[in-house]
């Protein structure tokens, strides 16, 4: 029984057991209607304008010759040394696992025309590229899963390295087994490299055996960035990401979808200056997917998915948190969570608590986010990158519906200003 709920949660809409999965999150959103209450607008300080909304894949400006599959998604973006904007996302015939998915990495100086620079794929799914510029050299990490549609089964990671003189080395495994690469960037100084481990445990509905590392290293070699605290955290999380705000702490966010003993949906949590692996978190029942996290004028932005069903909680609450009936409260919320609407969202840290103030949605609609951000040309602009289902057809399609057709990446380009008022 609770394979079977998986494997329908899981391929949410592939082939004729598709069917069976999009049925049943009619038959909860029929059967419970919950109207979207968007949260209040807490914009603070700074007021956030979208100057320029601009489709980049498939695009005009890419090679004629790169023949896209159906699905764009999963990206990160980077300004490298050599002045070029590198950009590596993942292709692929649906949003699930797939033999025939590559990570196709291009650059341009304008984002506006790029070339193709490297195409990897390895008869098995890619996911989560991340891009990291050391130097003369610029690093691509990707995590490997498996090619079985139905399933979820991360394998570990594999590098890739583009020289100075401009040739990318073959995708080669490092560090553990099943470890998810998450986010890659600088911290005051040093590469770092935010992964967890235990993301099968993710769908399986039992205790989750979930843990997030922060590794410090030189691009090649990684260890534990605070050895004698370990994890950043254990529990029902992985994705996660932080960054540094005015007061010197570090705010972050955890999706924690498989729930543990604070519950389902997200963990807000903050750090010290000093120990930036050692996170305090609280509860949140909203579930902040693929979150990006930087800062602007010494305050803490996200980037993330939201649910717009009902007041965006993704734990309805509904069934025992511990013990058998624990997975039937995990089902109820992902069939719950596939059966709404999403977005693609601005959130802003607010340090007491910490809570997460909501600020705009970005034009974005069905299955959509996964995002990057990078500074724009003018001191109060920022460049966000992200996928979402075509936003010029009129549809604005569940997320479940949203997982079987196109997707698309797009450029957002924000303004942030001080707002009326502020000091």
């Amino acid at each position: 029984m609770l394979a079977a709920v998986r494997t329908l949660l899981r391929i949410c809409g592939i082939g004729a057991a598709g069917g069976v999965a999009a049925l049943a999150a009619v038959v909860v959103a029929l059967l419970w209607p919950e109207p979207e209450r968007p949260p209040n607008a807490e914009p603070g300080a700074q007021r956030v304008t979208i100057v320029e909304t601009r489709q980049i894949v498939p695009g005009a400006g890419l090679p004629d010759d790169l023949a896209l599959g159906p699905a764009n998604n999963n990206l990160d973006v980077v300004r490298h040394g050599d002045g070029f904007t590198y950009l590596a996302f993942r292709n692929a015939p649906h949003h699930f696992a797939s033999p025939d998915t590559r990570v196709i990495v291009v650059r341009s100086r304008d984002e506006r025309r790029w070339s193709l620079e490297a195409s990897f794929s390895l008869g098995t799914d890619l996911r989560e590229p991340r891009l990291l510029s050391i130097g003369d050299e610029l690093f691509l990490y990707v995590s490997r899963l498996g090619a079985d549609p139905l399933a979820f089964e991360p394998q570990g990671m594999s590098m890739s390295v583009r020289s100075a003189a401009g040739g990318w080395s073959d995708l080669e495994p490092f560090g553990p087994a099943g470890t998810i690469g998450w986010r890659a960037r600088w911290i005051d100084g040093v590469p770092a490299l935010l992964v967890y481990r235990g993301g099968e445990t993710t769908y399986q509905f039992g205790p989750p055996r979930q843990r997030i590392d922060l590794w410090r290293g030189d691009g090649w070699n990684w260890r534990l960035w605070d050895p004698d605290h370990g994890a950043v955290y254990v529990g029902g999380g992985g994705e996660a990401d932080f960054s540094r705000a005015a007061d010197g702490r570090f705010y972050g966010v955890i999706r924690a979808e498989a729930g543990d003993a604070a519950g389902w949906g997200s963990r807000v949590c903050s750090a010290e200056s000093e120990h930036p692996a050692r996170w305090t978190c609280t509860p949140d029942a909203r579930k902040y997917d693929s979150p990006y996290a930087f800062s602007h004028a010494g305050v803490v932005y996200v980037v993330a998915r939201r649910n717009l069903r009902g007041d965006g909680r993704f734990d309805r609450g509904i069934g025992p948190a511990s013990g058998p009936g624990r997975a039937l409260r995990s089902i109820w919320n992902q069939l719950n969570y596939s059966s709404s609407r999403k977005r693609c969202a601005l959130w802003r840290f607010e340090p007491v608590g910490p809570r997460l103030a909501f600020v705009l949605d970005l034009p974005s609609r069905g299955d959509t986010c996964f995002p990057a951000v990078v500074a724009g040309a003018d001191a109060d602009e920022w460049i966000v990158y992200d996928y979402s289902s075509p936003l010029d057809t009129g549809l604005d399609p569940r997320w479940i519906d949203g997982q079987r057709g196109e997707t698309r990446i797009y450029r957002h380009r924000l303004r942030f200003a001080a707002a009326a008022g502020a000091r």
